[in-house]
């Protein structure tokens, strides 16, 4: 199929715009990965409330993974049709209100019907902040715009979300933490409406009337001829797997099996979120200068590298030294700026950018996100000799799957593609 990524911004382009855009959906971002986190950090004290199982904490990521998936695609596929702003500001301002909601459940029941509304709310958030910061780029800018508004889950949802939600749940009650997570979507969701253009270039509205003629699934299954697009839903899989695997097991090996402190394993964990921050930003903004798929080359062996670190004793004997490699080997974000959003939409026709990154989002969520998890801790239960090791492979196995799908991976980087 021909290549889309030409697409290049008037004369006139606006700096400035550019600049607030990308500060707008790093606070958006934020925001939705700090709600999405906050059951996470919060699950102790919900689960001593309700006196829930961790079968029961699982269903509650679980749920919101699932209904994430399907609303990122469908209702970003939507925003390609009615425009950005018309789907992504009532989103914000759902999301916030159910954030609140969350706070206000009297059971499990009522907190896992909420949750899964939540994700619905949520999904588009995703796939339309990044559609938003990638119209609003320069090419020579997109990777490191991209990198920057994606890290903010990093520096919001994985470095300031588990102290500020616990300190609020310690004070003054769980309840309240999901308050305080929903309220900045407000304010956002206003600021939104008022400042940010909705994109309207002349090869979005021909595809867009092309589009009219036969909506629906013709136009969700044309996304899936573009190899690009294929081989980054697949890649995706391994990355989501990774992300989540070693985010829910590290800490759990790191205490029972290699016996250390809880506090050492939250030492190592910031260590590494930090990391996701600065290394993320850092590689994406590469990405604009030696392309895509030769970042993810490099990217994935640098993922393998955390989960499996942890595996080797003799590091606990040096924490510093652990901590360092940690942080230096986070690009996940940088990998999910470029996997999940800049191949997709620099591969996509431009009136189809929030449904290419819908559909990449969905397989990496419902296949990464819910099923590796649940296997993972099966599979440590089944064969005990090996126990907790089991997800850590996995997750490095899923760093693996981001190299091999990037040999096969055309080029999509704008200034890569015209050298």
């Amino acid at each position: 199929m021909p290549n889309t990524t030409q697409r290049h911004p008037a004369p006139g382009h606006d700096s400035g715009y550019e600049a607030f855009v990308v500060a707008l959906m790093f606070l958006t971002w934020g925001t939705v990965f700090l709600d999405r986190m906050a059951e996470l950090y919060l699950a102790p004290f919900i689960a001593a409330d309700f006196g829930l199982s961790a079968g029961q904490i699982g269903a509650l990521a679980s749920v919101l993974a699932i209904t994430w998936a399907f609303s990122s695609f469908g209702l970003g596929a939507l925003s390609d049709r009615v425009g950005r702003k018309r789907v992504l500001v009532p989103a914000v301002f759902v999301f916030a209100g159910l954030s609140w909601l969350c706070g206000a459940a009297r059971n499990f029941g009522q907190l896992l019907l909420l949750r899964g509304a939540v994700g619905v709310a949520e999904g588009p958030c995703w796939s339309i902040v990044n559609t938003v910061t990638e119209k609003a780029s320069h090419p020579k800018r997109r990777g490191r715009n991209t990198g920057i508004v994606v890290s903010a889950a990093a520096l919001i949802g994985f470095a300031a979300a588990p102290v500020l939600t616990t300190q609020i749940a310690a004070r003054i009650g769980w309840r309240w933490a999901f308050v305080v997570a929903g309220a900045p979507g407000v304010i956002l969701g206003f600021v939104i409406w008022f400042v940010v253009r909705e994109p309207a270039h002349a090869d979005e509205r021909t595809a867009r009337r092309h589009q009219a003629e036969r909506p629906g699934f013709r136009d969700f299954a044309t996304l899936l001829k573009y190899r690009n697009i294929r081989l980054a839903a697949l890649g995706n899989v391994g990355f989501v797997g990774w992300l989540i695997l070693y985010n829910t097991f590290c800490p759990l090996y790191i205490t029972e099996v290699a016996g250390e402190p809880a506090t050492t394993a939250g030492f190592l964990m910031g260590a590494a979120g930090l990391g996701s921050f600065f290394i993320g930003c850092i590689v994406a903004t590469a990405s604009d200068v030696i392309g895509r798929r030769a970042t993810l080359l490099i990217s994935g062996p640098i993922c393998m590298v955390l989960p499996l670190i942890l595996l080797w004793p003799p590091m606990y004997h040096h924490l510093w030294l652990l901590a360092g490699v940690l942080f230096v080997s986070q690009a996940g974000q940088a990998v999910a700026a470029i996997l999940m959003v800049l191949v997709p939409t620099e591969t996509a026709p431009p009136a189809m950018a929030a449904a290419a990154i819908g559909l990449v989002t969905l397989f990496g969520e419902l296949i990464g996100g819910a099923v590796a998890p649940t296997a993972a801790g099966m599979l440590a239960d089944m064969w005990p000799r090996f126990g907790l090791a089991i997800p850590l492979w996995m997750a490095g196995g899923g760093a693996l799957l981001v190299f091999l799908v990037a040999l096969f991976m055309r080029e999509t980087c704008p200034v890569a593609v015209a050298d």
